[in-house]
């Protein structure tokens, strides 16, 4: 399919697209669909999408998956996603990704992400970030966590603070860890 066919593609054929056919568009025709025609994309389909793609497509365009789209990308696709990208995540988009995929996160990825998101995620995610990712989150945004999120984290995490990120804590937030988590 040629790129300029791709701009009469209606909204119930790119749901009928596969993931081969997505897989073998290039990362112009991919940049090229419709916010709705993505929007329309079956989960199954979206398989097809390389890191090329991931990477070349428009905030717009990720903004316009939902959240089940969301939860169904591997974990190379989320590691693909810009930091741009990234802050631009709907916070429910952001609390359906998988501990896999929070694995899959880069350290400049979790910089990336807001308060808000930051805040929206699940304690099983934040259990799961990598202790370099912890390291890496601005202060104000450790501030939105939640004391359960907080209870969720483990010595590596913990460890892998700064003295300006501990000292900003909250004191319910201190309270919340386990002596396991401070040891």
């Amino acid at each position: 399919m040629q790129t300029v066919d791709l701009a009469a593609l209606t909204t119930q054929q790119a749901a009928a697209l596969s993931s081969a056919q997505i897989g073998a568009m290039n990362t112009l025709q991919i940049r090229n669909l419709e916010t709705d025609d993505i929007a329309a994309l079956r989960t199954a389909a979206l398989q097809g999408l390389t890191s090329d793609h991931i990477a070349a497509l428009s905030t717009d365009q990720v903004i316009a998956l939902s959240t089940a789209q969301f939860a169904a990308l591997r974990t190379a696709q989320v590691a693909a996603l810009s930091t741009l990208q990234i802050a631009n995540l709907e916070t429910a988009d952001l609390a359906a990704l998988s501990t896999a995929q929070v694995v899959a996160l880069t350290s400049d990825q979790v910089v990336a992400l807001t308060s808000d998101q930051i805040a929206a995620m699940r304690t099983a995610q934040v259990a799961a970030l990598e202790s370099a990712d912890v390291a890496a989150i601005q202060t104000t945004d450790l501030q939105a966590m939640t004391t359960a999120q907080f209870a969720a984290m483990n010595s590596r995490q913990i460890s892998a603070m700064s003295t300006n990120q501990i000292a900003n804590l909250e004191t319910a937030d201190l309270a919340a860890l386990s002596t396991a988590a401070v040891q």
